[in-house]
């Protein structure tokens, strides 16, 4: 049976499929603390033969608002560093998102193999709102999913996107009325949970190849980047532009 220590994080067993639920409303910021112990979760379902399949949800209004910034003492590579032990798992993730997953919440967003999202989502990498570099591995996994050119649009403006253009845009696998989502969740998952299991882990594997080395390599660079970034008067200038909801007057310094 899959326990977890942590307050923050949810797991509930379905037949072959765990789900998987962020505990944290209405918004599930995030810390290391909450990475760490999801990271352990996945890890933890990856040792149980009759779990097959991982449904990824969320408690609250959003999905993933993104890092909690009041946890100052996290640094950057040592949260990527948790970050990245989620992309090495072996089973398979169905996303359920009900709601905003923004900055390194859309990070979040993009562990999962597939998104099923709710017409309240919305999908925005906002770092450059808050002069910063993306992180969470952004810079990898967003030109995968969706291409070069959509991805560097969505980093360089920091624009938020709707359910329906995030459907159109690959970033989403399928769109439902919020009241079903996590039934389609629960479907997809058990279709694939219905497969054999060893085959689906080898092609995964296969599909996946090099991704955690990658991602950490990325990751390594966005939190130096991040960090340097993170002493600049701009960096000071975007948090208070969002806290007060309003564009940044940013001076380039």
């Amino acid at each position: 049976m899959i326990t977890t220590a942590s307050d923050d994080i949810g797991i509930q067993t379905h037949g072959h499929v765990a789900v998987v639920e962020l505990r944290r409303p209405p918004h599930n910021f995030f810390d290391i603390t909450l990475i760490t112990a999801l990271a352990e979760t996945f890890e933890a379902i990856d040792r149980e033969t009759d779990l097959r399949c991982i449904v990824l949800a969320a408690q609250g209004s959003s999905f993933c608002a993104g890092a909690d910034f009041s946890r100052t003492a996290d640094k950057p590579d040592d949260l990527y560093a948790c970050a990245v032990r989620l992309f090495a798992t072996q089973k398979p993730i169905v996303g359920a998102i009900q709601g905003p997953a923004v900055g390194g919440g859309l990070g979040l967003a993009l562990v999962p193999d597939f998104r099923i999202i709710a017409p309240e989502a919305r999908f925005a990498a906002n770092f450059v709102k808050l002069g910063i570099h993306p992180g969470f591995a952004l810079t990898s996994t967003l030109p995968r999913l969706i291409g070069m050119q959509k991805a560097a649009l969505l980093l360089y403006t920091g624009r938020r996107i709707s359910a329906e253009e995030a459907l159109n845009w690959g970033l989403a696998d399928q769109l439902v009325p919020a009241a079903g989502l996590r039934d389609a969740a629960m479907s997809l998952a058990g279709e694939i949970a219905e497969a054999a299991p060893l085959a689906v882990t080898a092609t995964r594997a296969t599909l996946r190849a090099g991704l955690a080395e990658a991602f950490k390599a990325q990751t390594a660079h966005e939190a130096a980047e991040q960090t340097r970034l993170s002493l600049t008067q701009d960096f000071r200038e975007g948090l208070k532009a969002v806290a007060e909801r309003r564009p940044g007057r940013f001076v380039g310094a």
